[in-house]
Parts: C-alpha cells; sequence; structure tokens
C-alpha cells in the first residue's frame, strides 16, 4: 500500500509514538523547575500570587507526568517488539543507559512526586520545598540518561563489536560521546522555552477575555523574561550543535541545508528557501545568499561545507523533510527572540499587559515550543538515516520480522488509542488552563503550609466546581 514495506511501517509507529511522548517530557521538565522557582518565591516573599500559581501548575503538571509516563513505557517496548536485531546488537549499551534513568531519575521523582503533590498541608515548608526541587532535579536527570542513549547512537564511541554484537569498553567514553554535551543542553534549553511558551500562551489567554489580577500577570510576566533571556542562549547553543553536527555526521549538514555540490573552491551559499529533490539531485527553486553558508557553518567565507553528492545515494538522508523541518525549527525561534525582544519594550512602555496585538501573538506562540521540539527531532532522526547507530548499523538491519499486516494493524492501534486517550488528557489538561489560578484576592486568607487548611494540589478534582465539598475531595485523593 503506497509503496510501504513493513519497515517503513514500523519506523512510522516509533515516529508516531515518540512524537507524542516527546510532547509530555519536555512540559514536564519545564513545569518542574518553574514550580520550584514559584514555592522557593513564595518561602521568601510569603507573596500569595506564588502559591495561587504553585497550586495552579502543579495540577496541569500532574496530568502532563502521567500521560509522559505512560507514553514513555510503550516506546521501551518497542525497542524489543519491533526492533529486536537493533536490541541484540547495541542492548549491551542502551539498555544500561535506560536502566541507570529508571534507577536515578524515575525513582527519585517517583519518591518525592506524592509529597510534592499531596503533602501541602501534611509536611513541614522546607520539606516541600525540598521534595517539588527533588522532582525537578530528576526530570533532567532522566533527559541526562535519555539524551545520553540517543546520542551515542548518533555518535558511537567507547565499544567494541565482539560476534556482530557492542560490547562496551569505556563507559565515560560512551556517556560523554562527541555530540551528547550539545543535545543535552540543546533539549533541556528546548524544554525550558516550550514550557515559557505554554505558560505565557495561558496567561495572554486570559488577559484577552477579561481576566487581569496578580496572578495572571505574574504568569506573563516569568514567561516573558525566560524567553527573553533563554531563546537567543538556544540559538547560540543551536549554533556550536551545527558546528559539532558538521565534524561527526557531515551528511546530514548537507541534508539540512539542501546543498548537492560545490563549485570550484567558491564558498557555500545559504539557500534559505527551496525544494530538495532526492531524484534529481538537486535543489529546486533556491533563493540563495552567497558566502552565509560557509559563513554559519565554517565561521569562515572561503571554507566549503560538505555536499550531498559526496556520499554515496544510499548513505544520504531524505534533504527534502530534514531541509524543511529545519527551517521550521529556526523560523519558530526567530519569532521567540522576536517575541521576548517586543515583551521587553512594551514592559518598558507599561502596556505588557494591555497590548492587544502582543497578547494575541503571546496567545498563538503557546505551542510554538512544542512544535520547534517536533521539528528539530525530526530533523535529527531523519537525518540519521539511513543509520539507526551511525555508521555501525543500518536501520533497514535493526527491525523484527514483522509481516505488512502486522505492522498496518499495531500501526492502526496505535493511532487509535493514542488519540483517544491523550486526546482526553490533553483536553482535560486545557481545561485546567481555561480555569486559571484560584486568588482570594479581598478575602482573608493563611499562607497554607504544615497545619493550615489550604486545599493541596489534586490533579482529578481540579476542574470541578468550586463548591466540591470536603468529602468528594477526600474521595477524589483516595482514587488518586
Amino acid at each position: 500500500m503506497f509503496g510501504l514495506e513493513a519497515l517503513d511501517l514500523a519506523r512510522i509507529q516509533f515516529a508516531f509514538t515518540i512524537s507524542f511522548h516527546i510532547l509530555f517530557p519536555a512540559i514536564t521538565i519545564g513545569l518542574a523547575s518553574y514550580l520550584a522557582v514559584l514555592e522557593g518565591l513564595w518561602l521568601k516573599t510569603h507573596n500569595d500570587t506564588y502559591r495561587d500559581l504553585y497550586h495552579f501548575w502543579s495540577k496541569i503538571f500532574a496530568v502532563n507526568f502521567g500521560m509522559g509516563v505512560v507514553s514513555g513505557l510503550v516506546m521501551a517496548y518497542q525497542f524489543g517488539t519491533n526492533w529486536s536485531r537493533f536490541s541484540d546488537f547495541a542492548g549491551s549499551v542502551t539498555g544500561p543507559l535506560l536502566t541507570y534513568e529508571v534507577l536515578t531519575a524515575f525513582f527519585l521523582e517517583a519518591g518525592f512526586l506524592g509529597v510534592m503533590l499531596f503533602g501541602w498541608n501534611k509536611v513541614g515548608r522546607k520539606l516541600h520545598f525540598f521534595s517539588t526541587v527533588m522532582v525537578a532535579i530528576g526530570t533532567l536527570i532522566s533527559t541526562f540518561w535519555i539524551l545520553a542513549s540517543n546520542s551515542w547512537m548518533q555518535t558511537p564511541q567507547g565499544f567494541e563489536i565482539v560476534n556482530g554484537q557492542v560490547i562496551p569498553t569505556d563507559w565515560l567514553a560512551i556517556v560523554f560521546n562527541p555530540s551528547f554535551p550539545y543535545r543535552l543542553m540543546h533539549m533541556a534549553t528546548a524544554a525550558f522555552v516550550a514550557t515559557a511558551f505554554f505558560v505565557g500562551s495561558s496567561a495572554a489567554w486570559h488577559l484577552l477575555r477579561g481576566k487581569d489580577n496578580p496572578a495572571i500577570r505574574t504568569m506573563l510576566s516569568m514567561a516573558m523574561w525566560m524567553a527573553l533571556i533563554v531563546a537567543p542562549i538556544q540559538a547560540v547553543i543551536g549554533d556550536f550543535h551545527g558546528l559539532n553536527t558538521l565534524e561527526h555526521q557531515p551528511a546530514k549538514i548537507a541534508a539540512i541545508e539542501g546543498h548537492w555540490e560545490n563549485k570550484g573552491n567558491e564558498a557555500t551559499p545559504l539557500i534559505l528557501f527551496g525544494w530538495p529533490d532526492m531524484k534529481e539531485e538537486k535543489t529546486k527553486f533556491a533563493v540563495e545568499i552567497p558566502y552565509l553558508g560557509s559563513l554559519i557553518l565554517t565561521h569562515s567565507l572561503d571554507k566549503q561545507v560538505p555536499a550531498l553528492k559526496e556520499f554515496p545515494p544510499e548513505d544520504r538522508p531524505n534533504s527534502t523533510i530534514v531541509f524543511w523541518s529545519f527551517r521550521v525549527m529556526v523560523g519558530l525561534g526567530f519569532l521567540m527572540i522576536f517575541t521576548g525582544l517586543w515583551s521587553l519594550w512594551l514592559r518598558k512602555r507599561d502596556s505588557l499587559y494591555t497590548s492587544r496585538p502582543f497578547l494575541y501573538l503571546a496567545l498563538w506562540m503557546g505551542p510554538s515550543g512544542l512544535i520547534a521540539i517536533l521539528a528539530g527531532w525530526f530533523t535529527t532522526e531523519i537525518g540519521r538515516q539511513p543509520w539507526v547507530v551511525y555508521g555501525l548499523m543500518r536501520t533497514a538491519d535493526a527491525s523484527s520480522n514483522h509481516s505488512f499486516m502486522q505492522m498496518s494493524i499495531t500501526l492502526i492501534m496505535f493511532v487509535v488509542v493514542y488519540f483517544a486517550l491523550f486526546g482526553a488528557g490533553l483536553g482535560y489538561m486545557m481545561r485546567l488552563v481555561r480555569k486559571g489560578p484560584k486568588t482570594d484576592e479581598g478575602k482573608e486568607t493563611n499562607e497554607g503550609g504544615p497545619g493550615q487548611k489550604r486545599t493541596p494540589a489534586r490533579p482529578l478534582s481540579a476542574a470541578d466546581d468550586e463548591g466540591t465539598d470536603a468529602d468528594s475531595q477526600r474521595s477524589l485523593e483516595k482514587e488518586i
């Protein structure tokens, strides 16, 4: 069907499941750190706004965390079901790395998550804050191990091959492989930026509908400070990441640039837009800027960038896809930087919370960070093809021996279940966002904490009407 084979369906299935999964950890990483900052600010300033925001975003964090765990388990099983030959070849490296993630990050998160979500009235303030910080650190440790595994597949080292299997010889070399530091910084920063625009979009939505209070303003203000500072840093990290990729995966860079051949000693131009044609081996309708390709990728005006025709056709990534996925990522990155700069200008004019054109931009930029993460992930993974372990094992040699019919049925099942299950979860999460943080303006309140009658975060009761009685709340908490 459509010229597809079982291998193609296995790749589509993995791409589909990882596209769902990667969104949840990205928001989890950013929100966990955001919650730690909010609780720390509340403890320092005793400003109830930070406390109210903590309770609001902790509910959304809990729902997102749960969906991330479920979607991640499915991917782990796919290594054995759909990619058994890869597991047999490289499992001695990827298996331990994923095990380290469970032993260090997942256990840390699981150990403190319950205290963080349900211990607001049951433990001391310092212990609760410590639990929140531990959960945030756990998300970053998880990122460390996952990116170590993926980076090793991109730039493998610290091993030898014995009887057709990878045998680790240097675990420090395996973990800290050449591309790992750049991928780790790039992904962690992307998670923070994506979360900032998610939070900022939520605040803009409420402001545009006339809900203007200190909590909403604080959400927008903190999000835009993060965008202003971190989005340009992400661009710098991306530049270093590109230089590293040029050194270790030159074919990927050639595909990203849609660059087919060098002419004499001429510097490489930058192709802004065009349509790379893999059959005709040229980029049609190319809009070029002379010298800029060399300047960006080699930081010189005379060095050339490797061209696709320098690699055998069977070793070339699909330039048509990665050319455009990369430009989607970069284009959204520039929009993020612009949004941050505009927010600074409006802040100085005391109109950050009232400028409707800016608020509409902030609203529509809400999913931009997540879209950029997906585009970057497609660029990274499709740009690695045709290798599953770069230079060592081809993707075609890594898949299990399944039939086309088997892969078709499981793919359809995944699509139906994922859209039903995670669609409902995302819908519920958006319902929480639409409600906004509960504030106690004009009412006598306490500061919460141990011994105080402050309702702890309950994700499943968060979207209920405000009149929910104590018995119903306790019942929901027991169900959780």
